[in-house]
């Protein structure tokens, strides 16, 4: 779909219309700035290291390039107009590798550097620059490690541990803090909150959740994170959501997904709050649903092409 034009310039060619093509409702197009891509996912019946691009001004969803390595439970951020992909599994081991994806070449390289060791259930995220892999799973345990890549010296580096030990948590940034939410720390799921302070790298505990929640979504939206899905202390599947005031620090209930949704990704792409993707329990879902602050409610947005069991959303700005 993308096409070398004179002067070295990449141009997007118009695409035939697509009979997957997706009927969404979607934003005016003098907003079309994001760019949404789901990023694998990996079942032992479903080893796919798929990846999607969402394009807008065509709505439609489009097959980009996949990652090298197959592998589920992928942590997945973006730095600098770039995607990472930190850790995950297969039926065989953890990974320590990274990969990085260009949107501008369609292409995935592996000279990243790694992690210090294997993990997956890793949350990424950016902050100041910087990208943080935090906690996860080594194969054995639940683990509290904190690492920061720098992307001028390809270089990962320790940070001072968590509190507690996590995998399959979310994080989020927020007024210049990194809060890390939920997970599990090898007997069951969380609702503890902790935050880091990069000023002088300590960690401080913080209110807790409403609900104990592994594998959710997170997402910062309107000043406030939102939190939704993922599984609870008796490993059931959730559509509840909940958001934290960082004036007040409290969380407070927000309405209920149409859709119980594990293991999902929570984003904002262009203003709006979405739910991607998930498990409810029977089946892997394609399915996203869109958020309405104003009334509180959820509507259904469309589905990408296809399932992306364990996979993550990374959105471009």
């Amino acid at each position: 779909m993308i096409k070398e034009s004179k002067g070295g310039r990449r141009r997007r060619t118009s695409p035939t219309v697509s009979p997957r093509r997706q009927h969404s409702k979607l934003p005016p197009k003098d907003v079309f700035n994001d760019m949404m891509f789901v990023v694998g996912g990996w079942t032992q019946n479903d080893p796919s290291c798929l990846v999607e691009q969402f394009c807008p001004e065509y709505n439609e969803w489009r097959t980009a390039a996949r990652m090298v390595n197959s592998r589920g439970q992928v942590a997945v951020g973006t730095l600098d107009g770039m995607i990472y992909t930190v850790g995950g599994e297969d039926h065989l081991r953890c990974y320590s590798s990274v990969e990085r994806y260009n949107p501008d070449t369609d292409s995935w390289s592996t000279d990243v550097a790694p992690l210090s060791r294997p993990r997956s259930g890793v949350c990424l995220v950016e902050m100041d620059g910087y990208l943080y892999a935090i906690g996860g799973h080594d194969g054995i345990a639940a683990i509290n490690t904190v690492e920061r890549y720098d992307p001028k010296m390809n270089t990962w580096s320790k940070q001072a541990a968590m509190l507690t030990r996590r995998t399959r948590a979310v994080a989020a940034v927020l007024e210049g803090h990194l809060y890390v939410i939920g997970g599990n720390d090898g007997d069951m799921a969380l609702n503890s909150v902790e935050r880091y302070n990069p000023v002088d790298g300590s960690w401080s505990i913080c209110a807790h959740m409403l609900s104990p929640r592994e594998n959710a979504g997170c997402a910062v939206y309107l000043g406030r994170i939102y939190v939704a899905g993922g599984r609870d202390e008796l490993n059931l599947e959730l559509c509840g959501a909940e958001k934290f005031d960082p004036d007040n620090m409290r969380w407070t209930p927000v309405k209920r997904m149409r859709s119980k949704r594990d293991n999902m990704s929570l984003v904002v792409f262009n203003g709006a709050l979405m739910a991607v993707g998930g498990s409810d329990g029977v089946t892997n879902l394609k399915t996203i649903e869109a958020y309405c602050h104003d009334t509180n409610t959820w509507r259904h947005f469309g589905s990408m092409k296809s399932k992306h069991p364990g996979g993550r959303v990374a959105v471009l700005c």
